[in-house]
């Protein structure tokens, strides 16, 4: 992790960054299914930091180092040591760390299903300027059988990872110190309800083109954004065929003009420009509101495009294809579950009087109160009374969406009673594969499936906006160990600790 002058743009001065390897976005890593992967992390920032920190919200007092990292690699099957837990974080040269799990070299054992997952900062309190500054990258999992269905690859299989910025006349990275027109208890700096850019990046990028033949390309598309969703068209009126989303591939492709990708989620595309003239501009735009999708529209003319096609002659033949059937995504069933847990997603004032975003009314460094047992599966239902989307993400595990099921906010607020207001909604079709991140839409509760596997230890769940995440929306779980014996041992034959026992 390195400070390093990056262009964004012909017409814009050199930008002081962050990043991995030097690098806006990082490096793409790709691995093999099962080949054991182990990363050595180095914090070699300086000192201070790049954006304004506010010292009054947890995690991140006047006591503690201005520059502290740790990463997490979103959407990983790891052991919680190498999770990139909020508080395993670390200083320049190891000379602080957090109370967790602190190390360098972490393992990735790669043993889950072919993925696009990304790797970036989770380092408690400041991941929101961590991720803003740059720190950011793909992580591609791969495997022989994916690679035998003859999808556009090589050059044709290109990494596209979206993120919204804004610049200072200088250059410089601008990221608020407060909102605007705070009112005079709030302090300063003071973390926002969320953030949003004026320019639209990609891969390093404000409002890149790229020159395409007449053929197939696979696109992996990640939204590496602290808030913004996007809502992506081709203003060609071509459709997408989406293959993947982000635990890996689809059972089957699915024809969409249409996809929203809130912060942290992943889709896989197949765009075909064949049937496009040699010289045609296609643009990638954008039409999410921010707050989603509730908010102010975006600019056609500007944060409405992401980027451009051109479109070029074909060099030889295209021989790639989209298979009718992808992979096998093994479905599970709801009567498998050993419990059903509510997760509610809830809203109130701090101290100063700013907006602090909670799950279960509780903040992060209140007790655990998730404790699933390893192997068991449990359903999840998340309840958004709200008027927000929030993109909710949990580590160590892949999900399956169930449905999303409305319900009546009003007498949920008043008696905190869910009274359902229509029929169960199924998942989109780009959503009936693997998650690890899902829209919680407001005025429904949406419920997830989710095996806990195949480690224990402690591990988060949040809600991916960054602001939120870093105040207050990011709560602690434990896998705890199954208990290898019958009733009347009270100690785990694994790890000798205290815990529940299977019979219950």
């Amino acid at each position: 992790m390195k400070e390093f002058l990056h262009n964004f743009h012909s017409n814009l001065p050199n930008t002081r960054v962050w990043g991995y390897e030097g690098e806006i976005p990082g490096p793409t890593i790709e691995v093999t299914q099962g080949e054991c992967v182990h990363i050595k992390w180095i914090n070699d920032l300086p000192d201070r930091h790049l954006l304004p920190i506010d010292h009054t919200i947890h995690g991140s007092g006047e006591d503690m180092p201005n520059v502290r990292t740790v990463v997490h690699l979103h959407g990983a099957e790891v052991e919680p040591e190498s999770g990139g837990h909020p508080e395993a974080w670390f200083s320049r040269d190891f000379a602080q760390c957090g109370p967790r799990f602190a190390h360098t070299v972490y393992k990735y054992s790669n043993n889950q299903k072919p993925a696009t997952l990304w790797y970036h900062d989770h380092a408690l309190g400041i991941t929101r300027l961590n991720v803003y500054a740059g720190l950011a990258g793909m992580y591609i999992i791969r495997n022989e059988q994916e690679d035998s269905l003859g999808l556009p690859s090589g050059k044709y299989e290109i990494p596209l990872i979206i993120q919204d910025k804004s610049f200072n006349e200088d250059g410089s990275l601008f990221y608020p110190r407060t909102v605007d027109n705070p009112p005079s208890e709030f302090p300063n700096p003071s973390i926002i309800p969320g953030f949003v850019g004026d320019f639209i990046v990609v891969n390093g990028k404000i409002w890149p083109y790229l020159e395409v033949e007449q053929r197939k390309y696979r696109f992996r598309i990640l939204n590496a954004s602290n808030q913004r969703f996007y809502r992506m068209r081709l203003d060609s009126g071509q459709p997408f065929v989406q293959i993947g989303s982000d635990g890996g591939l689809l059972q089957r492709p699915v024809t969409v003009d249409e996809i929203t990708i809130a912060p942290a989620e992943r889709v896989d595309v197949i765009i075909d420009f064949s049937e496009q003239p040699v010289g045609s501009n296609i643009i990638l735009t954008n039409t999410a509101r921010t707050p989603f999708d509730f908010g102010a529209p975006p600019d056609p003319n500007t944060t409405g495009l992401i980027m451009q096609f051109r479109v070029i002659s074909r060099e030889g033949t295209d021989e790639s294809q989209v298979p009718k059937f992808l992979t096998t995504v093994k479905r599970f069933n709801e009567s498998e579950a050993k419990r059903t847990r509510d997760i509610t997603l809830d809203v109130t004032q701090d101290r100063y009087g700013r907006l602090m975003f909670m799950l279960n009314d509780h903040m992060y460094i209140d007790k655990i109160t998730e404790n699933p047992m390893l192997g068991d599966i449990e359903i999840w239902r998340i309840i958004n009374s709200g008027i927000a989307v929030h993109p909710i993400h949990i580590h160590l595990v892949q999900f399956q969406i169930l449905d999303r099921i409305p319900f009546d906010v009003e007498a949920y607020n008043l008696k905190g009673q869910i009274r359902f207001t229509g029929d169960p909604e199924p998942p989109l079709p780009g959503e009936q594969g693997w998650k690890d991140t899902v829209q919680a839409f407001p005025g429904f509760v949406t419920r997830v499936i989710m095996r806990f596997a195949p480690y224990i230890g402690r591990y988060v769940y949040h809600c991916h906006i960054l602001e939120h995440e870093d105040y207050d929306m990011m709560r602690q779980f434990e896998v705890i160990p199954r208990r290898l014996t019958l009733c009347g041992n009270d100690k785990c034959l694994e790890c000798s600790q205290s815990c529940r026992c299977i019979c219950e």
